[in-house]
């Protein structure tokens, strides 16, 4: 059941975020760009007994991956700009997005 609940509300923002973006894209943005699931996610862990270190170090890596994760904000609509296929955008945006990922997985590994 608890699944269950996750799942449903996951799905609900999800949904509410779509629908809201076609009579307000400011309003979707603003709901999609707050920390919500990773709210939820610090929440259910601190409701599940989870040790508090775990959640620190939760907090810390989110903070971490956000920051190549604003390439694919940065490339998507600038390749549709440029005239671009909405296709051929996302899956490039989504590739630059991936290898933001690595590398900046490569520099927090390489520190002790």
């Amino acid at each position: 059941m608890q699944y269950f609940i996750k799942i449903a509300i996951v799905l609900l923002l999800i949904v509410g975020i779509t629908e809201i973006a076609k009579k307000n894209q400011t309003a979707a943005a603003v709901l999609a760009s707050l920390p919500i699931t990773s709210l939820i996610a610090i929440i259910w862990l601190k409701q599940e007994n989870t040790e508090i270190p775990v959640i620190m170090n939760l907090c810390h890596n989110i903070f971490w991956m956000v920051i190549p994760s604003l390439v694919f904000f940065l490339i998507f609509p600038f390749m549709l700009k440029m005239g671009y296929s909405f296709w051929g955008s996302l899956v490039v945006g989504c590739g630059l997005t991936a290898t933001a990922y690595f590398a900046i997985l490569r520099i927090i590994n390489s520190f002790p």
